[in-house]
Formats: C-alpha cells, structure tokens, sequence
C-alpha cells in the first residue's frame, strides 16, 4: 500500500474513534451473519490483500478436500487388499493339495482319503475365494505376460503357436491384482 493510503486510513480510524467517544451511542446487537457482511463493506473491499487472502483461503479449502479424498481412496484401497499377504502366503498350501489329489488318485487304498483331501481343498478355495481370491490359467488360452510366467516352449500340434499347452503351476488374482502368475509351457512352431 502506498504511504498516502495509509494515512488516509489511519486517519479515518482515528476520526471513528473520536466520534465515538465524543457521542454516545444505543448498543447494536448483530448476528454473526450481519457482522461478516458489515465488515466485508467496510475493511477495505477492494484491498489487495484481502483479495489475496480469500485467494489463499480458497486453495486451501480445495487442497484439504483433495487430501480428504485421497486419504479415502487409499483406506479403500488398503481394505481392498488388506488380506494380500496373508492370501499369498497360503497359496503354497493349496498347491499341495493340488499335488496330494493329482498323485493320490492313482492308489486305490487312498480313495477316502483323497475324498477328505477334495473336501478340504474346496472348503479351502471357497473361504479364499469369499475374500476376493481367483485363479489364473488355464489350458488352450492365449498366453498374456500380465497372467502367465512362460517356462518353456514345446511343439504342439493342436494349439496355435503362443497358446499355454500345459499349465504347470496355477496362477492366483486377489479381485484386480495379481498374487502369482501362472507358470505355463507355451505352444511352439
């Protein structure tokens, strides 16, 4: 502000001042509504600095919704895929009971057991599958790097090339997110 404007000011306080205490006046009661309103009349309106103020507010005001927001989207996020690692770290236990049903069926003196073994393992499924879990990979599906890890390539006449022929090891998705890749040998020329 200029030195000129300043000293208008000050003077304008000073003659306020000296009417009021020259003449006494009846006590204003005023809402806080209609104080705001006075003030933003009469303390300089067309000020700089009060412009620059309300500017500033302003973005504040934005910048605090906006980290609201993110903060919300993140603790979605986070209860999303709070189970992440816990699932992860069960995936090996599935992949034995795969393993116990894929070489227990050819025993016949295992047939109950296996039977107890099937159980368990869709019980098993079904309680991950409830928290968000999938499984990735299957025979004759077109290889995609986002899905499968190729081990190897082998000739296979009845698929076209880039098509998984064997699925070694199978993947897992917990809602959107990969947990593993399937582990796949992929069809050649």
């Amino acid at each position: 502000m200029s030195e000129d404007r300043l000293a208008a000011q000050e003077a304008e306080v000073q003659d306020a001042v000296a009417a009021e205490t020259a003449a006494p006046q009846a006590e204003l009661t005023l809402t806080d509504e209609e104080l705001r309103a006075l003030c933003a009349e009469h303390v300089c309106p067309a000020c700089p600095e009060k412009a620059e103020f309300d500017d500033s507010r302003l973005r504040q005001l934005a910048e605090l919704d906006n980290t609201r927001k993110r903060l919300q989207r993140e603790m979605e996020e986070f209860r999303k895929y709070a189970a992440e690692g816990v699932l992860a770290d069960l995936l090996p236990v599935l992949d034995n009971l795969d393993l116990a049903i894929e070489h227990g069926g050819s025993d016949p003196a295992c047939k109950n057991l296996l039977l107890g073994v099937e159980m368990t393992r869709k019980l098993f499924l079904d309680a991950l599958a409830s928290h968000g879990l999938t499984t990735v990979g299957c025979e004759g599906e077109a290889f995609t790097p986002e899905l499968h890890e190729a081990v190897g390539q082998e000739a296979h006449p009845d698929l076209a090339p880039g098509h998984v022929c064997k699925l070694l090891k199978k993947g897992y998705k917990l809602r959107e997110r990969l947990l593993r890749p399937a582990m796949v040998m992929v069809s050649g020329e």
